[in-house]
């Protein structure tokens, strides 16, 4: 068997798809990539055994069709040495042999016996189906993942929720001090659905949905995805559990509104940060008509910072406190020159929300406050 394809192409299907393989693998098979060659085009697998990715590419040319593995550190290293150029690739199945020649030179290979590499089951009929944008799904992915916890005692706050409703499709995360809900009314469904996505096949996506347009289709059942994309597949297994309920911790009514830019409050924040306590990482809100003081104190080391910064705020004066680094983040991934956060009092969540929401979409973080020694 014998096949033609552009070096860099190879090259970068085989990087993104290097990030689903696990260093600590169940089956020595699944350290390896595994090649399909067929009606002209190259499909790779990699699996981790609880995800498994698939993308394909065309072929320049191809002699005969098969199967076969290669060890995946080897092959990537060849690769990423490489400048774009043709590269042929000369596959003997029965030797268990490859050479790949490129200008000036070429690889030989050892490959592994394809038939040991798991194959991919196929989803069960009449699974959940939904069909979303591959810009909103990465853009409410890149929102969200901060968001999630690392909590063994609670494995469902490590995943992003996917809550199909009649009214909209709400993707959200949550670590139970922060919270992330990107509502797309676009999407919805009479026969409500939902599943739990953990953070790697997430972070796999977002990676690449970045560079593929189109639709995603994502099919479900209770324990299982089958995620179709541009050129690809990604099978990942759910986290199985109850989400909490998530809308029960937004408040319905924040009278106090504060609306200011973006970027403005997020360098202010970097710069207060710094001489606060490492620990509590405490940040002080003091809101009055037409101003926000930031302030941070750290008493151990006699460190301390404050500025104040124009704003518009309607409301009752008032002191808050948030974790700066929460609220770092969390204003580091909205989008947008100007927010609205709406507070009640100290001891209630901060909401914060983009002045100028998506089309179809309404993007809410929220915060929950830190206890301030003071109120003044």
């Amino acid at each position: 068997m014998e096949f033609t394809l552009s070096s860099t192409a190879l090259s970068s299907r085989l990087q993104t798809l290097a990030k689903v393989i696990s260093g600590k693998n169940s089956l020595p098979i699944l350290d390896s990539f595994l090649f399909n060659v067929n009606n002209g085009q190259l499909t790779l697998t990699t699996s981790d055994s609880e995800n498994m990715m698939q993308t394909s590419l065309a072929l320049d040319s191809q002699e005969g069709e098969g199967s076969f593995a290669l060890q995946s550190q080897t092959i990537l290293d060849a690769m990423r040495e490489l400048p774009e150029q043709p590269l042929r690739f000369s596959v003997d199945l029965a030797l268990a042999t490859i050479t790949i020649s490129y200008q000036g030179g070429e690889y030989n290979f050892t490959t592994l016996n394809a038939d040991e590499y798991p194959r991919m089951q196929p989803m069960p009929e009449n699974v959940n189906v939904i069909t979303i944008d591959a810009g909103v799904l990465a853009s409410s992915l890149n929102r969200s993942i901060f968001a999630t916890a690392q909590d063994e005692l609670r494995p469902v706050m490590n995943g992003i929720y996917f809550d199909l409703t009649p009214d909209a499709l709400a993707i959200v995360a949550s670590d139970g001090h922060k919270l992330v809900r990107n509502k797309n009314f676009a999407i919805n469904s009479e026969t409500p659905a939902s599943f739990i996505l953990p953070k790697k096949p997430a972070n796999l996506l977002k990676n690449i949905l970045g560079k593929d347009g189109g639709d995603v289709v994502i099919k479900f059942d209770e324990r299982n995805a089958e995620i179709h994309f541009a050129d690809g597949l990604l099978v990942c297994r759910l986290i199985e559990g109850r989400y909490p309920n998530y809308n029960s911790v937004i408040p319905q009514s924040n009278p106090n509104q504060l609306t200011i830019d973006r970027r403005l409050l997020l360098s202010a924040l970097r710069r207060v940060l710094p001489f606060g306590s490492k620990s509590s990482q405490l940040v002080k809100f003091k809101l009055a008509a037409g101003s926000l003081e930031l302030s941070s104190e750290d008493i151990d080391y006699a460190t301390k910072a404050h500025e104040t910064l124009a704003c518009d705020y309607a409301g009752q004066n008032m002191s808050i406190g948030f974790k700066g680094s929460s609220l770092t983040e969390i204003l580091s991934n909205l989008d947008g020159d100007q927010v609205n956060i709406e507070l009640a009092d100290p001891s209630r969540a901060g909401i914060i929300v983009p002045v100028e929401q998506p089309e179809n979409e309404d993007v809410l973080m929220l915060l929950m406050p830190m206890l301030l020694s003071d109120q003044n």
